[in-house]
């Protein structure tokens, strides 16, 4: 399709380039075959003529001089000016036609149009250039004098040529063509330049008046190369007469065109101008259209009417054209009220966090309904008890007898009655958990009643799964990390059956001494001190992140980097034992008699996932780096925490360890490389009271 449209624009332009070169291939002809440069004197025809494309070249200067007084646009002014001196020479050419107002011909006669139109020309090639800041504000300042210096020179040429007045009242000799020829080549360069100009802004802006100012200008371009060659009186010199009629001709024909097609005058040549008038257009229209939808965004209509009547004087625009603006406007306002609505629906599901209080949930969901639907009232009431309540911060105020009698009905599950009150239940679970209502002066909409059906039902979903989420929360956070939890709740398929192999830390733990200590202790004792041990060991676990994975009987497994990512998985680890220690000692110095605490940690490669099946399943971490830990911990003493070569490498220089050799260990061929961790040095690296084995 691309290409089609490509070849489809080349043709379209090598027409267009065809057409235009067509007079300079009859010029040529009628240059090198003198004897095909007919001859015709007929000065009724030229007179009327070059007088008609004076007349039109003057139309098109009111026209474009109009547009930029009003957008003070200095390219305007200069093709204005263009028009302007092309139109008064041509005048004065027309005026000088022989046996009509004058009796012979004469230098005014010869050289009016030569003149006006290089004066033409230079004003033609000055709009094209993009002038400075400065330069342009001194143009406007001064187009009063530029344009009555004009039209002076214009009148002293009428004065001077009409009244045989020297040095225009001469006869030009035929071998007078050297003036005539420069002439002709500045106009000539001047128009060319003006019109490669022209036509690269063209391509920037696709506009028909763009393309009709480069054609004229090519037109008057061919002109002044035909004035040059051209023989009085001959075909080669009505030639020049031709392409400026063409010129000045097709210019206004689009113009016309163009108005009939808008209806108005105002933007015919806003195309033409500068950049910056081109910004300054598209600006006003934008806050015209703005001003107008704003209008179109209530029920006043006086407001609408006045506002659509204010935009059509300001841009002269039709009654047609501002009834179609205004139906635009209104449309273009219903759109951005459903896009706000919409935003409404979406925000509230977005509020549906993870973890979000019934009540802050309820009053964020009624502060964007009431924001969007700013002709309502809204309110939230919620079933408590299995009673129908108001709160004062989802009521908006004291709730009419006759609106809570409605919600009370569809609560209980009867229909929205019809009318300025819509009444719409939140049902969870089959139960009725809320109502929200929506009251206006007058009938609601069937958009509004679908859309607030819709916020109704997204409420629901937001009100269950906040729930839900609250749920999960509690109940996940009794085994893992606040963090863990909502990674959990977020991304569900972590709990999964299956696993990975992931590098993980482990911490083994068991009291040393317990099965003596239970034997001489009662059931009581025994629970009092695993609750007291295990609360504050499951404490400094889930305090660095960690995940608390089983417990059997006096031990406890716990895994870091696991489900959660943890880039510091082993500092966590022996910061998370060495708070384990300092917090049993803490209770253990009023209990001598209670065992201690041993831990063992371990980095490595472990398989990692739920275990288990669909009925009953466990998290858990298997393989040698995790039966490492285990062992590690068998080797330590009570109070003691030993930690794996590869722990001691991922912690670093803030570890002060004690060596203990290479262990063998039951279960493991080859020896394992093991420290004592006495604590962790800075206060970057330990959390809390560093614990120091006694």
């Amino acid at each position: 399709m691309t290409a089609v449209a490509g070849r489809g624009g080349a043709v379209r332009v090598a027409v267009w380039v065809a057409h235009l070169a067509a007079p300079m291939v009859g010029l040529w002809l009628l240059v090198v075959r003198p004897e095909w440069d007919g001859h015709w004197e007929h000065q009724a025809a030229h007179f009327w003529l070059v007088l008609g494309v004076a007349v039109v070249s003057l139309g098109l200067a009111v026209v474009v001089n109009r547009a930029a007084r009003k957008r003070a646009d200095t390219r305007l002014l200069l093709v204005g000016l263009s028009f302007l001196v092309a139109a008064a020479f041509l005048g004065l050419h027309a005026a000088a036609t022989p046996q009509v107002v004058l009796d012979a011909r004469n230098a005014g006669f010869a050289y009016a149009s030569p003149v006006g139109l290089t004066l033409a020309a230079i004003l033609a090639g000055l709009s094209s250039v993009d002038l400075s800041e400065v330069a342009r504000t001194r143009l406007l300042r001064w187009s009063g004098w530029v344009r009555a210096g004009l039209l002076g020179l214009a009148g002293a040429w009428a004065v001077v040529s009409l009244t045989g007045n020297p040095p225009l009242n001469r006869v030009p000799g035929d071998d007078e063509s050297a003036p005539a020829i420069l002439l002709a080549a500045a106009g000539f360069v001047l128009f060319g330049y003006a019109a490669v100009r022209y036509y690269r802004l063209y391509r920037r802006r696709r506009a028909v008046m763009l393309l009709s100012v480069v054609t004229a200008y090519v037109l008057l371009a061919e002109a002044a190369v035909a004035m040059g060659a051209g023989r009085s009186w001959h075909a080669s010199w009505w030639l020049w007469h031709v392409l400026m009629a063409a010129g000045f001709g097709y210019v206004a024909y689009s113009a016309w065109v163009q108005y009939r097609n808008e209806g108005a005058a105002a933007g015919l040549f806003a195309a033409v101008g500068t950049d910056e008038s081109v910004r300054r257009l598209r600006a006003s229209y934008g806050e015209a259209l703005e001003g107008l939808v704003a209008a179109m965004d209530g029920t006043d209509e006086d407001r609408q009417a006045v506002t659509t009547e204010r935009v059509a004087r300001q841009f002269e625009l039709t009654d047609g054209q501002a009834a179609v603006l205004g139906r635009a406007a209104g449309a273009l306002a219903g759109e951005r009220d459903q896009i706000r609505k919409l935003g409404a629906l979406v925000a509230v599901g977005r509020d549906a966090r993870v973890v979000v209080a019934d009540d802050d949930l309820l009053r964020s969901a009624r502060e964007r309904v009431a924001c969007v639907f700013d002709r309502f009232t809204v309110r939230i009431g919620l079933v408590e008890q299995g009673r129908l309540v108001f709160p004062p911060e989802l009521s908006a105020g004291t709730v009419p007898a006759s609106t809570f009698r409605a919600a009370q009905q569809v609560v209980a599950g009867a229909a929205s009655p019809p009318g300025p009150v819509l009444c719409l239940p939140f049902v969870v679970k089959g139960h009725p958990a809320g109502v929200l209502v929506a009251e206006t002066g007058g009938p609601v909409s069937e958009r509004d009643a679908a859309l607030l059906t819709s916020l109704a039902a997204q409420i629901t979903i937001a009100l269950e799964n906040a729930r839900l989420y609250r749920t999960l929360d509690v109940l996940f956070r009794q085994y893992m990390s606040p963090d863990v939890a909502t990674a959990l709740v977020a991304d569900p398929a972590q709990a999964a059956l299956g696993g990975a192999v992931v590098e993980v830390t482990s911490l083994f733990a068991d009291l040393r001494g317990f099965s003596t200590f239970s034997e001489f202790s009662s059931p009581g004792e025994i629970v009092e001190m695993l609750n007291r041990y295990f609360d504050v060991a499951t404490h400094a676990v889930l305090g660095e992140n960690g995940t608390v994975v089983q417990f059997v009987g006096d031990a406890l497994m716990a895994l870091f980097n696991a489900p959660a990512r943890q880039s510091d998985h082993a500092l966590r680890a022996a910061r998370a034992a060495l708070r384990m220690q300092h917090e049993v000692d803490l209770i253990a110095a009023a209990r001598p008699q209670w065992p201690r605490f041993r831990v063992g940690v371990n980095t490595g490669e472990a398989l990692v996932g739920n275990i288990g099946g669909e009925a009953l399943r466990n998290f858990n971490a298997m393989g040698d780096a995790v039966n490492v830990a285990a062992r590690l911990e068998s080797r330590a003493e009570p109070g003691q925490v030993v930690i794996g070569a590869s722990t001691r490498d991922r912690i670093g220089a803030c570890a002060r360890v004690t060596p203990l050799g290479e262990l063998t260990v039951k279960g493991r061929v080859q020896p394992v490389v093991a420290f004592v961790l006495h604590d962790l040095a800075g206060g970057d690296h330990a959390d809390g009271p560093a614990h120091r084995p006694r």
